[in-house]
């Protein structure tokens, strides 16, 4: 690419992003959450508070909302799986299994069906 084009392709970038810089400084919304921004910010003068005491006031939990305190504790302390027993009918063989991952369950699926299989579903255990 030559320069003459490269300066050319940068001018009419610069063109775009002012005219939605314009468009940006034209638009209510941003006019409101500016005015927000600004009231708040005053505000926190006037308190003398700083951004993480107004956070800390809003979610006295540390920050964290409660959904993501739940998943931050789900993730490292999965509760176990229930423990399903299987029995094949035809051969009298019982699988017990807490995942679907099972090299027995899988070939019986395999061969028979995956909904005749979950009929040999003998019980559920926690």
């Amino acid at each position: 690419m030559s320069l003459l084009s490269e300066f050319m392709q940068k001018e009419q970038q610069l063109k775009q992003l002012q005219a939605e810089m314009e468009r940006l400084q034209n638009d209510d919304r941003l006019k409101a959450e500016l005015e927000f921004k600004d009231k708040l910010e005053a505000l926190m003068r006037e308190f003398n508070k700083s951004s993480t005491d107004v956070i800390g006031l809003l979610e006295p939990q540390g920050g964290k909302s409660a959904p993501a305190k739940a998943a931050a504790a789900s993730s490292t302390g999965r509760r176990k799986r229930k423990l399903k027993i299987y029995k094949n009918p035809k051969t009298g063989e019982v699988v017990e299994t807490r995942g679907g991952n099972q090299k027995t369950l899988k070939a019986w699926k395999d061969e028979f069906g995956s909904d005749t299989v979950e009929g040999w579903l003998v019980r559920v255990e926690s």
